[in-house]
């Protein structure tokens, strides 16, 4: 019983990193239909601004660490939105009339394209970061297995959770929010009713780059090694996770990311680690010969 409260917490955690890269590629899609492949690597280079913005603070001599916490997590959001915004700009805005097959293909160069500037800037070897939040929380001691929560797993709970409230409020109360409603039910008559669709859609970039960011730093600090090969992995999964719990729906991304982090984490529990993936790719086929929308997804009407 210990075990599989530990594992379940471990998922959890993980699953939430899932969610909040995947939440960037549901609203893509929501709005303009359009797969982002690049968006896991706006979320690598959200991790490394990250880590690099505390190499700077450590050599300024700011070490307290909700102050270095927080100016982390402002200038990773800032810049990978930059980012996001760049990306949008340069190579999706002008394939938005093309035909759909054009802006897929640049979506995939646009990922080449990041991970090997990342790669080449800052070099192929993993870069390590020391352990930041230590400590925790003992929940159940058992005879082999003590259940532990660890400040940090806390951090990226509760991150994820107020994080989803607010673009929830974002997405359901305010005029950017209704604007991108109506982008997504129809992006033309929006525009003849006076919605900025190019200005929607880009904000729509930099929000998902935005929480890319987020994620980027929660991973950063649970696993304290990062590369320029893991937006990659993360975006892999991150996109099975949006299609999964249902691509445009902003709960459905959050409950599909949870959905891959428990199964990844209990099958490298209780099977063997080598086939996680493959028990994740597994039950999403699985689920979508029976829910072809996904979990929370709705199904598409073809407007005529």
């Amino acid at each position: 019983m210990e075990y599989f409260l530990q594992q379940l917490i471990n998922g959890i955690t993980l699953g939430s990193i899932y969610g909040l890269i995947a939440i960037g590629y549901t609203m893509v899609y929501g709005i303009i239909g359009m797969i982002n492949f690049a968006h896991g690597e706006i979320f690598m280079i959200g991790s490394f601004i990250a880590l690099t913005t505390f190499v700077a603070l450590a050599l300024l001599g700011i070490t307290f660490l909700p102050v270095v916490l927080l100016i982390m997590l402002i200038v990773a959001m800032g810049f990978t939105a930059l980012w996001g915004w760049a990306v949008e700009r340069v190579a999706y805005r002008p394939l938005r009339g093309s035909f759909r097959l054009a802006p897929l293909i640049t979506a995939i160069g646009m990922s080449i394209f990041l991970q090997n500037f990342v790669q080449v800037t800052q070099g192929a070897r993993v870069k390590p970061l020391p352990p930041q939040i230590q400590g925790g929380i003992t929940l159940m001691q058992g005879e082999f297995v003590n259940v532990q929560l660890s400040y940090v797993q806390i951090l990226i709970v509760v991150t994820t959770v107020v994080l989803m409230a607010g673009f929830t409020l974002l997405i359901s109360r305010t005029s950017l929010g209704r604007a991108q409603r109506a982008c997504e039910q129809d992006a033309k008559m929006a525009s003849l009713l006076g919605v900025n669709v190019d200005r929607t859609i880009s904000l729509t970039f930099v929000m998902g780059a935005g929480l890319a960011s987020v994620a980027g730093l929660m991973f950063l600090l649970y696993y304290g090694v990062i590369d320029f090969y893991i937006g990659f992995l993360a975006g892999v999964k991150a996109f099975t996770a949006a299609v999964l719990g249902g691509i445009g729906s902003l709960p459905g991304a959050m409950l599909g990311g949870l959905a891959i982090g428990l199964i990844e984490t209990f099958w490298s529990g209780y099977f063997s680690v080598e086939y996680k993936d493959v028990a994740a790719f597994s039950i999403l086929a699985i689920v979508l010969i029976f829910m072809p929308s996904g979990l929370l997804g709705r199904p598409e009407v073809e407007k005529v």
